[in-house]
């Protein structure tokens, strides 16, 4: 059976091994033409599909709800649950989104594109399925390509393990998150192991076999059965059943210690089978359907052992990121090398400028040093440079730390990423007073990977936080610039710099302003101010052209300063006919509705139009046109100035 006539998943049922080991070869090249044409998550996805199709054989979707975490490992789920022929739209405005989505199909459970959540999902779930309120038969959480760094996952696996929630639970381990993850629960090779790979000695081929051979028994129904009922007997032997019991524990825990992964789940209740093949369809098929009989008795980790990229040389030959993602690309030739460009470049240079200059400056981040630009700091310093995996709230409350001993640590965060460790900024940071500053990339509207990764709250919310300093760069050298005074600006308490993705504007050194001040960049005759934060200030200078077009003389003020803002250009809009803030975050209590509030304290009269962000979550497209929808390009700046005099 070909590829196209996979329409749900009942049609994989009907395939032999045969059969499945050919379309996983379709699938892998359906998924590589697919971003090619598209971009997308390309090694994550090519990874799992051996995986994906034994779920989708074993399990019943959507009467068995199966979870993903990540979701950008879910393309092939998609693919045969019914959307191959959507895939010609992926990640384009109305078209396939690149994660989950509960609005495409039943079989989508959770929009989940950020990391580490699914556990909790299936906990919940779990409970609602035992109250009788959801008729869900099994829940089954795939959680793979780095989520496992992420303190949530913990938190729901010991919560799992405690209520003994029947929750079937597959590890997708590929070693990966976006770099290599950062943890030790994953079963990559050590070194010896990787020394005696190609010549195990005689101790180590029966150590593997008899590792493998464990595995089988512990997955046998049976041998569970038979061990429950020696564990009673044990417990009911007079005087010493007890101790009896207590030493076959023992025995068993020393066993699982020499020929296992440390026993980690089993201690927090959630038995453990592993490692499985994760490209081996029959031992995945065979593994998973005897879970269903063991998670009878509770929770139950399968884990499985996939290669990120697989079936692809390019993704398998990027030592970086396995191709995570691509931009569109000749697949016969794979993507061109990752290299970070814009404003992003323009913080990798910078960071390194400032290490050089003062050896308390150390870089952080959260799995992400290569999109945050911080792979050129890694390599010049090793020493200053962490990555602490997906766990962002680590990542702050780690900085803080590092604050308090006398460092000065710079944290690269995607804006939407620093939402999940909103309490350590406030009361870690913020609270301390600490120098620490937060250096948000993908602030704004970020395009095509959709409403969950646009950094639309960062500013709005990072402007309520005592003793906080926002920034917002226009241009390439601004960010350098601002990230350089930060440094200073940090022994009075944190400083935020935010910048979007994309190409960066580049300006003469007469064009960069400094401090907490705004600059002005236009004078007009007073009779319309526009005020414009980081990106936006580019379409403002457009707009105050169209409006000069039509007799309207604007003035055209670049923030910078977030907050606090600069008084001086508070005081010069005050004396205008009408003032109009343009900001990429959201509208509702953000920058621009602060600047009305001190612009009316200084002249009451004065109208003010706030333009930002709508507060509902915007799809993905691009990110030019999305704006341009909202108002938020020179034309719709122009309109609204226009609109705002005419009243």
């Amino acid at each position: 059976m070909a590829l196209h006539d996979i329409r749900q998943p009942s049609d994989l049922r009907e395939l032999s091994y045969a059969e499945l080991s050919d379309l996983a070869g379709e699938v892998r090249d359906f998924i590589v033409q697919a971003v090619a044409e598209n971009a997308g998550h390309l090694g994550s996805n090519l990874g799992a599909v051996e995986l994906t199709l034994a779920l989708h054989r074993v399990f019943d979707s959507p009467t068995d709800a199966i979870l993903w975490d990540t979701g950008h490992q879910a393309y092939v789920h998609k693919m045969v649950t019914g959307r191959q022929a959507s895939f010609e739209s992926l990640r384009q405005a109305g078209g396939l989104s690149g994660y989950p989505n509960r609005e495409e199909s039943p079989h989508d459970y959770i929009e989940n594109s950020h990391a580490s959540t699914v556990l909790s999902y299936a906990y919940g779930l779990a409970v609602a399925r035992d109250a009788g309120t959801d008729s869900h038969r099994h829940i089954v959480a795939v959680i793979g390509d780095g989520s496992m760094t992420g303190g949530m996952a913990y938190e729901a696996l010991n919560n799992i393990g405690h209520s003994n929630q029947r929750v079937i639970i597959v590890l997708n381990d590929n070693g990966r998150s976006y770099a290599p993850t950062i943890s030790n629960l994953t079963a990559g090779p050590t070194i010896r192991e990787e020394a005696i790979a190609d010549h195990p000695s005689l101790p180590d081929r029966i150590t593997e076999k008899l590792s493998h051979s464990l595995t089988n028994i512990r997955l046998n129904p049976v041998y569970v059965r038979r061990q429950r009922r020696l564990e009673q007997f044990l417990r009911d032997l007079p005087y010493v059943g007890p101790q009896a019991e207590k030493g076959v524990e023992a025995f068993k825990a020393a066993v699982r210690e020499f020929l296992q992964p440390p026993s980690f789940f089993e201690a927090l209740g959630v038995r453990y089978v592993g490692p499985v093949d994760g490209h081996d369809v029959e031992a995945l098929e065979h593994s998973l359907r005897n879970a269903i009989e063991l998670s009878a008795e509770g929770p139950i980790v399968v884990h499985v052992l996939t290669q990120k990229g697989r079936g692809y040389s390019p993704a398998e030959d990027d030592d970086e990121k396995h191709l995570h993602d691509a931009p569109v690309f000749d697949p016969m030739v794979g993507p061109p090398p990752a290299v970070v460009t814009g404003y992003t470049q323009a913080f990798a240079e910078g960071i390194i400028k400032e290490a050089e200059a003062d050896p308390r400056v150390v870089a952080i981040t959260a799995a992400m040093a290569g999109p945050t630009g911080l792979l050129p700091f890694q390599a010049r310093f090793p020493d200053r440079f962490f990555d602490v995996g997906i766990a962002e709230q680590h990542a702050v409350t780690g900085a803080a730390g590092m604050a308090m001993g006398g460092l000065r640590p710079v944290v690269a965060i995607y804006s939407t990423f620093l939402n999940r460790a909103w309490d350590q900024v406030v009361y870690d940071v913020a609270m301390h007073r600490l120098p620490v500053v937060f250096c948000l990339d993908r602030a704004g509207i970020t395009g095509p990977d959709g409403a969950s990764h646009h950094g639309m709250y960062d500013m709005a919310l990072l402007a309520k936080v005592p003793g906080m300093r926002v920034l917002a760069p226009s241009s390439a050298e601004e960010l350098q610039a601002m990230l350089h005074e930060s440094i200073a600006l940090a022994d009075e308490g944190p400083v935020a710099i935010r910048w979007p993705r994309g190409a960066a504007v580049h300006v003469s050194e007469h064009e960069v302003g400094t401090g907490l001040l705004a600059r002005r960049t236009r004078e007009g005759d007073g009779t319309v101010a526009l005020l414009a934060v980081g990106k936006m200030l580019a379409d403002a200078q457009k707009a105050a052209e169209l409006l000069a077009a039509s007799g309207i003389d604007a003035t055209v003020w670049d923030v910078r300063s977030c907050a606090p803002l600069d008084p001086a250009m508070i005081t010069d809009a005050a004396r205008h006919g009408g003032v109009v803030t343009i900001e990429d975050g959201i509208r509702d209590g953000g920058i621009g509705m602060t600047i009305a509030d001190q612009v009316r304290a200084v002249s009451a009269a004065v109208p003010v139009k706030v333009l930002g962000l709508p507060a509902r979550f915007i799809p993905q497209g691009s990110a030019d046109r999305i704006l341009s929808q909202l108002g938020l390009d020179a034309p719709g700046i122009a309109t609204a100035a226009r609109d705002l005099l005419a009243r």
